[in-house]
């Protein structure tokens, strides 16, 4: 037979019958009756399977004998229209080629569905059923729409450390990073741990933020981004977090607080919109099986203006929703730190929309953030979405050098590790904001679904670093 180049599916099913093609994928499901086989077929470029027909005869037999769910095949043949429903054309096999069987028996994905919980135990083999494929197709598309958002609008890319010796959040919950032995740790005369013997000579970790790095890149460039994986050594085992997660964190020289909402509204709305737009096979599929309401959610978002609310008003909403019998289960007072409980009610129940809550506590937010003058709140935002809660985290970042170094000294801060973010304050100082998007918890939204364990390829949780 001449030889033919390999379409993919997505291609295939977009394509009108009476071409010779070559398929190449993954055996979904194989039925038939005694004179036909159907094999549905699938490469990961799509949702959609291609369907195959085959004739059983004396030399197809053998083949088929081979060929069961999970099976990789490769199928020449002509493309014909189909009399069956669902697909307008399906492939008429001429050869067969078996690159690698399947034992049915020990397949760990089997026709019936199977539970979130079980695919976690095989992250390396979910990636082949139709639900992880659409959302690591998601996944991918998401990346590449933020790329190409901050590089139409002239942001420049900056590659943060993942090993750094500084903790932005100042929650000390970080990952250590170190090559000294440790049966026989070094120390000093003191007893402590000598990190001078250490590869880097002092102590270090990994990343729970690009952010400080990123401000020094907006002080020079104006206008910058990073997005790449962040840790939290954080003992949490719920729906909602990961130890190794992806952040979006753009930080932007001469933007007020004001100016930081604009640009979180409309990126975020760029992004769902992007999604409808170009992976809408995916978002149904995820629609019908899963969320009956994710579509309309999405679209929800674009259509409307998210609301600018001061966290005092929020708290006051709240205390009268809980005066009105509202159940919270953790108590609302002003200077708690909002849980997703309180969030979502304000987003859900009482405006029916996304909400931006802005002059939080200076008390439970981080040292950089930019002081209002009542000497209580600080010029922080968060955007809270349906069903999710927190998205996005951000401020403007204090540009004062006394103010910002009274802060780290009131936090009783070593400030050793410090004096390199300290400069940027010291020398040529301006009004600048950032924010982070957790990219995980965008894809929740995006995606319907419920647990963060589940938009990521292989999570790393508590207790868990399989694969």
């Amino acid at each position: 037979m001449k030889e033919i180049l390999r379409t993919k599916v997505k291609d295939l099913l977009a394509m009108q019958a009476g071409s010779d093609v070559l398929a190449k994928g993954w055996v979904r499901t194989k039925r038939g009756n005694k004179e036909i086989a159907f094999i549905a077929l699938n490469d990961g470029s799509t949702i959609k399977n291609i369907q195959i027909v085959v004739d059983k005869n004396a030399d197809t037999e053998p083949v088929l004998a081979q060929i069961g769910t999970g099976a990789c095949i490769g199928v020449q043949g002509k493309l014909v229209e189909s009399v069956g429903s669902g697909q307008a054309v399906e492939i008429k096999a001429e050869e067969i080629t078996v690159y690698g069987t399947c034992d049915p028996m020990r397949y760990p994905l089997q026709k019936k569905d199977t539970s979130f919980e079980y695919l976690r135990t095989v992250a390396h083999m979910r990636p082949r059923t139709n639900t992880f494929g659409a959302i690591l197709r998601l996944r991918s598309q998401m990346a590449f729409a933020i790329h190409e958002y901050f590089h139409s609008k002239g942001f420049v890319y900056l590659h943060t450390p993942l090993i750094t010796a500084s903790d932005a959040e100042g929650a000390g919950q970080m990952f250590q990073v170190t090559t000294l032995d440790l049966e026989n740790v070094p120390r000093d005369k003191k007893g402590r741990i000598d990190y001078g013997k250490d590869f880097f000579g002092k102590q270090t970790s990994l990343t729970v933020s690009g952010q400080l790095e990123g401000e020094l890149g907006a002080t020079a460039l104006g206008e910058i981004y990073t997005f790449g994986p962040t840790f939290r050594a954080e003992n949490s085992n719920t729906p909602r977090h990961l130890a190794e997660f992806w952040m979006v964190e753009p930080e932007m020289a001469f933007y007020d607080i004001k100016d930081n909402m604009d640009l979180a509204e409309d990126f975020i709305k760029h992004l769902v919109s992007y999604a409808l737009e170009h992976c809408m096979d995916d978002i149904q599929f995820l629609n019908d099986r899963y969320d009956p309401e994710l579509v309309e959610r999405l679209r929800s978002v674009i259509g409307t203006e998210f609301v600018r609310l001061e966290y005092t008003e929020g708290i006051r909403i709240l205390e009268e929703a809980a005066k009105n019998g509202v159940q919270f289960e953790y108590p609302v007072s002003w200077g708690i730190d909002l849980q997703s409980e309180h969030e979502r009610y304000l987003v859900e129940k009482h405006f029916g929309k996304p909400v931006i809550l802005t002059g939080y506590p200076k008390d439970i937010k981080a040292f950089y953030m930019k002081q209002n003058e009542d000497g209580k709140t600080v010029r922080a935002m968060d955007v809270l979405f349906p069903k999710i809660g927190e998205i996005i985290g951000g401020s403007e970042r204090e540009a004062d050098l006394a103010k910002l170094e009274h802060r780290i000294d009131e936090l009783h801060m070593s400030r050793r590790n410090l004096e390199w973010y300290i400069d940027t304050r010291r020398f040529g100082s301006c009004p600048h904001s950032g924010f982070g998007l957790g990219f995980e918890r965008l894809l929740l939204f995006i995606t319907g679904m419920q647990n963060i364990r589940d938009v990521i390829p292989f999570p790393r949780t508590p207790k868990n670093a399989e694969f």
